[in-house]
């Protein structure tokens, strides 16, 4: 039997095939998406995700048998593959004139070679040290100097902290200079050496040997080890031990207790890693689900149209009386052998399929060609494919010698496949309800959701154009149009050709899934590459206060022609949209503005943002002088006064206090070096005991300003005049000699009172994606009122939950002038190539360089996007098997539609006509397929699409395309009609001129 029709069995071994080998291709292709994915990840991570930290304070020169580092210390050494760099530093004075600055003496294992020596040589022996080159400069030393270093330790006068030495002096040699080419390099970890120190430039610690500070008398130190993960430590099968090694330091930090701590960031990778392994294990099935329903319906089909050319034999195995089990093996077995061995081939061609997707999609990746964890799904695989032969044969089994012997058996008709295609339907709902309850989870059912919309969209569409055709065969036929009648009759009437619109409804549906997937993934993490940058570079800096970062991006592009300092605002109440700072005069220059955000441009949010304000109060010099008048003041319940500063040439912000308040007129007077070039008034802070209740005090502030020049004159204008202020539990009246501050408060002020110039536009002006209430929280915590004066849909960085602020204003309407959260440097497209240097130049830090195509291939090699490729092979085999299933009813239809339109000839049938039936009723079958193909996958697409995921880590809120692209899936679904169209002219193409004559097919019929 199997070599009487080989063809058949080779049909239906290369069906079994094609069904075993999606079940098998879905956990290989996860295993080599497995191994892409974190190998992507772990090389796209920073260098703070590859490593961690163990710091303790350690005092063993004083306290013998104290805190031990060697615990952890050793616990570290077993970690495989980490490299481990270990550094010890404490304070010491000596070289700097300042009590108030103490140098970093610092021992850092390996440091020369991370080193750029600038003058003489670098550490070869104890007692030698190596200075920064402008420290060096700013203190006149040079290789081979003699200077001498004594530990020390910050006084606890919170007035005027510094150091006291504590310690015997120890000399030591300079033995060079040095300049740090990569301070942001992942060799120094997170210690924050170079940042900016008391002169607002970048730090420079002295370092010095292991045995200097050994031999060093000295008190506590901080000591630190770094281990850095090596390339190929974290990959896929090494994610699970080096999570357990990670706990294991961390239950023996715990026992240690605080005197020690571990701090990484690695956890964040490995939990990245396991999301986004996890994603593409949720999204994967979803491609494959379709692909195996699809071989399972061609197999139905085959197997029942191979039976089909068989009835009559078996109606004689049955006449002639065999038993119930021979003439079941009769029947099944032929088809039995065949799926059998297309299993087995499937088995292997599956894995050697995905070798091949991975070896050109994922090159570099080491995943094994064949491996027998990818067979798991197999056995369940061939058993589908099985029960799909038997459910086509059911009928040949049961049916009776006479219903085998007809030539046209009956349609499929009546409860049984209404109630089919009824569970097949509510298979459905019940499966996108799923999703839609659950958020999108894509688990249980909901995994089948897309695959089971398709097939029941193509049920339902199968079911709906057999009254159209029999329609159009009515309408042609009474036109005189023979041809398009009977081709219209063919497909109304056949339950293989309704059969056939099903299977390609679905293939073609499949692939313009699979396509519109892949196009609307990669359009999303295009836009979420530009909106979650912001710009199209993004620098992080080291910490610094607001006014350095904008004074510094302002000092090294002073034409706003391509650099915007940024900062975030810290998080107000609950449900307020994230808030970030900008300097909004350079937002058109250096931020990336979408069209996505809205109808307003960079420009105008720009000029919104930054209205004209009054000028801000500026102490000329570094001698400051403030005049007092104060009545009330009691001794019992003291108040504090102070002044805020914050320079305006970027040297950093100081709090100079003046003590508690007395009654009586007073001049203070005390001198800031960050005010050196000028300072803005940031406040006047009164504080008084957070417990006292019935705080009472009046102030007049008759002058504040500088020494020399001289301070603001008593009574001044700007001064005496309320509206030039602002006040947070504070009252404000003109007084004949300056200004009156009445602090009234029975409840007690447990924050204090503050007095500001009123430099900032009041309220101040905010651009958001929502309604906003009437305050926010702005940069230093507190409350400020805002006035909304624009609209978007989105914000850079930010999506579509999002505020704007200007930075100044929002510096200025602060009370701290402290340091800037998370601050950054937005670059736009007319940066220069130095740009790194102009900015080092002006004390900023690099710590960080981003920019779209970074976040774009970061996002690229996580599990989502890595899974889409399968679902784009599990369509393009969709369409493979809507061909072959297409060619297989054709050639089995054909002997058949033969014998029938001959007996047309007979009765009268013209050539042409019948030549014009034979030739274009498939053709016409495949363009109403395609037609209705694509509006499945559109449909599909829009029910279940939103859930596939697409990101493996969380980003902000974007306002992300839900359809494709125009060009990508209709050129993709024309090529696909067109293929398909091929097949069926190949195909459906007689083989003589016309159909066998009437006198040839007369004994037939």
């Amino acid at each position: 039997m199997l070599r009487a029709r080989r063809g058949q069995a080779v049909t239906l071994a290369l069906l079994a095939l094609f069904a075993v080998a999606a079940a098998v291709a879905a956990p290989a292709y996860l295993q080599a998406v497995d191994r892409a994915a974190v190998a992507g990840l772990v090389a796209t991570a920073t260098p703070a995700e590859r490593s961690l930290t163990v710091r303790a304070a350690v005092n063993e020169q004083r306290e013998p048998g104290g805190v031990s580092f060697a615990d952890v210390g050793g616990a570290l050494v077993a970690l495989p593959g980490f490299t481990q760099v270990y550094a010890e530093e404490f304070p010491a004075i000596g070289i700097e004139p300042d009590p108030a600055v103490a140098s970093r003496l610092l021992f850092r294992q390996g440091a020369c070679a991370h080193l750029t020596i600038v003058t003489g040589r670098c550490l070869a022996a104890a007692g030698e040290v190596v200075v920064g080159e402008r420290t060096a400069a700013r203190l006149h030393l040079a290789a081979g100097d003699l200077i001498t270093l004594t530990f020390a330790y910050i006084s606890t006068d919170p007035t005027r902290p510094f150091y006291v030495a504590d310690g015997d002096a120890t000399p030591l040699t300079v033995a060079g200079t040095y300049r740090t080419p990569d301070p942001d390099g992942p060799y120094w970890g997170e210690h924050e050496y170079f940042r900016l120190d008391h002169t607002g430039q970048p730090g420079e610690p002295v370092f010095t040997a292991a045995e200097t500070v050994r031999t060093m008398s000295h008190g506590p130190s901080d000591v630190s080890i770094d281990a850095t993960a090596g390339p190929g430590t974290i990959t896929a099968s090494t994610v699970d031990a080096v999570r357990r090694d990670l706990a294991g330091l961390d239950t023996r930090g715990e026992r240690l207790g605080r005197a020690i701590t571990l701090s990484s960031a690695i956890p964040q990778l490995l939990d990245r890693i396991d999301r986004s392994r996890d994603l593409a294990r949720r999204s994967i099935p979803v491609g494959a689900a379709p692909l195996l329903l699809l071989a399972y319906a061609v197999i139905f089909i085959a197997a029942d149209y191979g039976t089909e050319g068989r009835r009559p034999e078996l109606a004689v195995v049955a006449l002639r009386g065999a038993r119930w089990w021979t003439r079941w093996w009769l029947t099944i077995g032929e088809s039995l052998v065949a799926l059998l061995a297309g299993g087995l081939a499937g088995c292997v061609a599956g894995q050697l399929l995905v070798a091949a997707v991975v070896a050109w999609r994922l090159p570099g990746v080491d995943a094994p060609v064949l491996s027998l964890d990818a067979l798991r799904w197999a056995p369940w695989a061939l058993l589908g494919a099985v029960a799909a032969m038997l459910l086509a044969q059911r009928r040949h089994l049961v049916s009776s010698v006479v219903d085998l012997m007809r030539r046209v058996r009956a349609q499929l008709t009546g409860w049984r496949l209404i109630t089919a295609e009824i569970v097949v339907g509510l298979l459905a709902v019940t499966a996108t309800a799923q999703l839609f309850l659950t958020g999108g989870t894509l688990s249980g059912v909901a995994l089948l959701a897309p695959a089971l919309v398709i097939i029941a969209l193509a049920v339902a569409a199968a079911r709906a154009v057999v009254p159209l055709a029999r329609l159009a065969g009515d309408r042609a036929l009474r036109r005189g149009r023979l041809g398009a009648a009977l081709a219209a009759f063919q497909l109304a009437r056949r339950p293989g050709a309704q059969r056939l619109l099903l299977l390609l409804v679905a293939a073609v549906g499949v692939l313009g899934y699979a396509v519109t997937a892949a196009d609307v993934a990669a359009r999303d993490r295009d836009l979420a590459a530009r909106i979650g940058t912001g710009a199209p570079r993004v620098l992080d800096v080291a910490p610094l206060t607001r006014s350095q970062l904008l004074h510094a991006v302002r000092a090294a592009d002073p034409d706003g022609a391509y650099a915007m300092a940024v900062a975030s605002l810290p998080a107000g109440g609950p449900g307020e949209a994230p808030k970030l700072a900008v300097d909004a005069t350079r937002l058109a220059t250096a931020a990336t503005w979408l069209d996505e955000y809205g109808d307003l441009d960079a420009g105008t949010v720009g000029r919104r943002l930054r209205p004209t304000a009054p000028q801000p109060v500026v102490i000329a010099g570094r001698d400051v002088s403030v005049d007092v008048t104060v009545k009330g003041a009691v001794a019992d319940k003291p108040i504090g006064f102070s002044v805020v500063l914050s320079s305006v040439s970027g040297r950093g912000t100081a709090t100079v206090g003046f003590g508690v308040l007395h009654d009586g007129p007073y001049t203070f007077q005390q001198r800031s070096a960050v005010c050196a070039d000028g300072c803005r008034l940031a406040g006047v802070h009164f504080t008084p005991d957070t417990t006292a209740t019935g705080v009472k005090l009046t102030v007049v502030l008759r002058g504040i300003g500088s020494i020399n020049p001289p301070a603001v004159a008593a009574g001044g204008a700007d001064l005496a005049e309320p509206a030039r202020w602002r006040s947070t539990g504070a009252t404000l009246t003109a007084a004949p000699d300056g200004l009156r501050i009445t602090l009234d408060a029975p409840d007690g002020l447990p924050h204090g009172a503050w007095v500001q110039a009123a430099d900032a536009p009041t309220p101040l002006p905010v651009v958001s994606t929502a309604a906003l209430p009437g305050t926010l929280a702005g940069l230093d915590g507190a409350p400020v009122e805002v006035h909304p004066v624009g609209r978007l849909t989105a914000v850079p960085r930010l999506g579509t939950h999002g505020t704007l602020v200007d930075l100044e204003y929002a510096d200025r309407a602060a009370t701290d002038a402290g340091e800037a959260r998370h601050p950054q440097v937005w670059l736009g497209p007319g940066a220069p190539p130095d740009v790194l240097d102009r900015l080092t130049a002006q004390g900023l830090i690099v710590t960080g360089d981003t920019g779209v195509a970074d976040l774009a291939a970061r996002l690229a090699v996580q599990g989502p996007a890595l899974a889409v490729w399968f679902h784009i092979l599990s369509g393009v085999l969709a369409l493979v098997l809507g061909a072959g299933g297409l060619a297989l009813v054709i050639a089995v239809d054909r002997r058949e539609r033969l014998a029938d339109l001959a007996a047309l000839r007979a009765q009268g049938l013209g050539r042409r006509a019948a030549a014009r039936t034979l030739l274009w009723t498939y053709p016409v079958l495949v363009a109403t397929s395609g037609v209705l193909g694509l509006a499945t996958a559109l449909i599909a697409w829009r029910l279940t699409g939103w859930a596939l995921p697409v990101f493996g880590e969380d980003l902000p809120a974007l306002p992300l395309p839900h359809w494709p692209g125009p060009l990508l899936v209709p050129a993709t679904w024309l090529l696909a009609v067109l293929s398909l169209m091929a097949v069926a002219l190949a195909t459906g193409r007689p083989r003589a001129a016309t159909p066998p004559t009437p006198a040839a097919a007369a004994p037939r019929a």
